[in-house]
């Protein structure tokens, strides 16, 4: 311990001057994120789970290839600062994914999905009825055309085409830097008024739940998109103090370096229109389950796009097959500007991202000879 204190001073002539005070001692409000019965879950059982959701869905289609992985763990968080602030918490993880690929021919489908808690579940029918109804969906093939289409992000969707962009633009330091698009549109009227975002580091069991942030400052539920109006970014000490402002207790460790603006667990609100309304009010559209290489385009400006790795074609109410060749771009501030619904049926994805399914009214989708 004296090497490691004795490393820090010695550095520490070289780090950016500190525009803070780290937190005093206090009293942090108690946030559940500590399941004991995931301690007790024997390897033996993990391998069950695992081997009961390979079962079930080589039970529906045979060929298929399947990959799972079942992960637990525990782990103790301490947190002393030269402030007098101390706090310890205890914390879980419990996480179940599959990754599927059917071979057929040159045909390659990918499936798959997870989920994950602080606490443990044995319960793999949920997860299995999901990809089952992507097999379901996408035993038949369709093509669409190139040009704009309503579509219709399932929650998969969303995290893997539209969280990246806005992660980026809600972060204190993007603000700061001017990077953000969002940097002067605190208090404006952005996205659509049935959007409403979140922030959330004390949702029982989350698995990005916290009493207090990687710099003992307080977690908190923390709006950022109220009825369309922007209302709040994430900050940590440093940013906080050069911006102006106070801590949003988001400041997250990653690694050895210094603490940066992150998310906790975000968390979009639900709408009143089901998933099968919004397929049925389609005459021509498309469904996105899974984007691949969606993060390489210009994240900081809003811009998403990449080829469909998983999605379906909706023709007059009814989903007629997977696409295939299929590429879809767009802005996150225009796709989200005018929704034509919010789905019902919120889900975690990931263990930090519950959403509904977005139903946006123009993509722009681009197809191999079409």
């Amino acid at each position: 311990m004296e090497a490691l204190v004795d490393m820090a001073v010695e550095t520490s002539q070289f780090g950016s001057a500190a525009n803070f005070q780290f937190p005093s001692r206090q009293d942090y409000s108690e946030v559940r994120t500590f399941a004991p019965e995931v301690e007790e879950i024997a390897m033996e059982r993990m391998v069950e789970i695992g081997k009961e959701l390979i079962a079930k869905i080589r039970g529906h289609t045979p060929d298929i290839l399947c990959d799972v992985q079942v992960t637990k763990g525990t782990s103790s968080v301490s947190l002393i600062n030269s402030q007098g602030g101390e706090g310890r918490y205890n914390s879980s993880f419990f996480s179940l994914s599959l990754e599927g690929i059917l071979v057929r021919d040159t045909d390659m489908l990918f499936v798959g999905d997870s989920e994950s808690s602080c606490r443990f579940s044995d319960n793999i029918d949920d997860l299995a009825d999901r990809v089952i109804w992507q097999l379901e969906m996408a035993k038949k093939k369709a093509a669409v055309s190139t040009k704009l289409l309503p579509v219709i992000f399932t929650p998969l969707g969303v995290a893997s085409a539209l969280l990246s962009p806005l992660v980026l633009a809600f972060n204190g330091k993007s603000v700061l830097e001017g990077a953000s698009p969002l940097k002067d549109k605190l208090g404006e009227q952005v996205f659509d008024k049935k959007l409403s975002l979140w922030d959330d580091a004390t949702i029982a069991y989350g698995v990005g739940s916290y009493p207090f942030d990687d710099e003992g400052v307080s977690g908190q539920r923390l709006p950022l998109v109220t009825n369309g109006v922007v209302t709040n970014f994430l900050y940590d000490l440093q940013t906080a103090a050069l911006a102006g402002t106070q801590s949003t207790g988001n400041g997250q460790r990653a690694g050895g370096g210094f603490p940066s603006p992150a998310i906790s667990s975000l968390i979009l609100s639900g709408g009143d229109v089901s998933f099968q309304a919004m397929v049925e009010d389609m005459k021509e559209g498309l469904i996105v389950e899974q984007l691949m290489g969606a993060d390489q385009g210009n994240l900081l400006g809003g811009d998403f796009g990449g080829n469909v790795l998983l999605g379906y074609k909706v023709e007059n109410g009814e989903i007629v097959g997977r696409v295939k060749d299929t590429m879809i771009a767009g802005n996150v501030y225009q796709v989200l500007k005018e929704f034509l619904g919010i789905g019902q049926e919120a889900r975690w994805v990931g263990g930090i991202l519950q959403t509904p399914p977005l139903y946006c009214s123009r993509v722009s989708v681009a197809t191999k000879g079409k």
